[in-house]
């Protein structure tokens, strides 16, 4: 399915999004709103890099981030809930990891913690190790996953 499938599907089935963004820095709404058209299904995205972004713009909690770290699937899920909480979408994507170069023995560089987040169903969360391939293919790498997420759930709430 191509980003215009998606769309597209988003559009039929009366779906706005959100995105969430932190190591990709606003690549998938940028992937999304290359699209003409995409104003129909793209309701705003958030780049929050920073700890203070993802408290202030999305509500993740000091704690949440002082005991598991930005890079974890808990601050994932509380980044994808805030940007639905923060919008008028039905449907909120997040990312957070270590795109490199760096990381630590219990972060490694290519970590990256996804949340997905719907109107009235549980947010799902996960973890990728993409691997230390270079800063600009893990990024790559989490937009593409981001979109699959998007795409997947889409198709999940069409059979609900």
């Amino acid at each position: 399915m191509t980003v215009v499938d998606l769309l597209d599907r988003a559009k039929a089935q009366g779906m706005m999004i959100t995105t969430a963004e932190s190591c990709t820095g606003g690549m998938v709404a940028a992937a999304l709103t290359d699209i003409p058209g995409s104003s129909a299904v793209v309701e705003r995205g958030f780049v929050t890099y920073t700890n203070t972004a993802k408290q202030e713009m999305l509500g993740v909690r000091a704690d949440t981030l002082e005991t598991c770290g930005a890079v974890s699937e808990e601050v994932a899920q509380e980044m994808a809930n805030g940007a639905l909480r923060n919008s008028r979408a039905q449907l909120a994507v997040s990312i957070t990891g270590i795109a490199g170069p760096g990381g630590s023995e219990h972060k490694p560089e290519g970590r990256v913690c996804f949340g997905l987040a719907a109107q009235g169903q549980p947010t799902r969360t996960e973890t990728v190790e993409f691997g230390a391939q270079g800063r600009d293919n893990v990024r790559r790498a989490a937009r593409d996953h981001a979109l699959t997420l998007l795409r997947d759930a889409l198709a999940d709430l069409a059979q609900t």
